[in-house]
């Protein structure tokens, strides 16, 4: 299998604190990869320097081929992104927030809106693209802005915390999307604080203090340590009382 994101003893500092500790690992075409880690452990900053928006201290990477450390404008131009926190702009409509997004990744105007449509109607939205997104319920919004960070079609998409603050149905739904990506070949690399959702990765890591502590499908993962659940898994890591069969 093709490998679109490679990194090599990847690490960053901040002053004499290391905020991402050498990690090495690797993450394959199509591939729903979960990167999971406690408050502080370094996912985001990981994830940043993987979206070109930090330089690494040392170490080494590349993502859709192009190198993290000088390439990163070609990187921005080739990923998708979404954050629970910030993806989509409240104060504009749907149908401009759609238009806003594709237009910076360089999308025609044709194209954009013959694929606005199509967009709109799959998630139900047609009747409502001239409504400002703030009033749009959270579970849609999230829909919303996994359309727009795939709408592009980049090879790989992050996704910070994608289901964060929403409803259990709406985060079947989204998961729903995620495989419907994947299957067309787009790699998602998603971080998530749900333990149930590590499950419905093909691999995961799960890093502790700045380090990838384990790195597996998640029943290798719980095979090797001995654990019931992805929860289990984690707490045992991120205490370091794992008891390995």
């Amino acid at each position: 299998m093709e490998q679109v994101i490679i990194t090599n003893k990847l690490t960053k500092k901040f002053g004499s604190f290391t905020a991402v500790d050498s990690i090495s690992f690797y993450v394959e075409k199509g591939e729903i990869f979960g990167f999971l880690g406690a408050n502080g452990a370094g996912k985001t900053t990981a994830m940043r320097m993987l979206c070109g928006l930090s330089k690494p201290t040392s170490g080494s990477g590349s993502v859709a081929g192009f190198d993290i450390a000088k390439d990163y404008e070609k990187i921005k131009k080739n990923i998708g992104y979404m954050s629970q926190k910030f993806s989509l702009y409240e104060d504009l409509t749907v149908n401009e927030n759609i238009k806003l997004f594709a237009g910076i990744y360089g999308m025609p105007l044709k194209k954009i809106k013959a694929k606005s449509a199509k967009i709109l109607e799959r998630l139900e939205l047609s009747d409502r693209k001239d409504t400002l997104v703030k009033y749009i319920p959270t579970g849609w919004k999230q829909k919303l802005a996994f359309s727009v960070a795939v709408f592009h079609e980049p090879k790989i998409v992050f996704l910070d915390e994608p289901t964060g603050g929403v409803d259990p149905e709406a985060r079947r739904q989204f998961w729903e999307m995620i495989y419907e990506a994947a299957d067309s070949g787009i790699t998602i690399f998603v971080t998530t604080h749900y333990m149930d959702e590590a499950e419905y990765c093909d691999r995961i890591s799960i890093m502790v203090n700045g380090k990838i502590a384990a790195l597996a499908s998640p029943n290798d993962m719980k095979k090797e340590y001995n654990a019931e659940t992805m929860d289990e898994v984690f707490r045992k890591l991120v205490a370091g009382t794992f008891n390995k069969e």
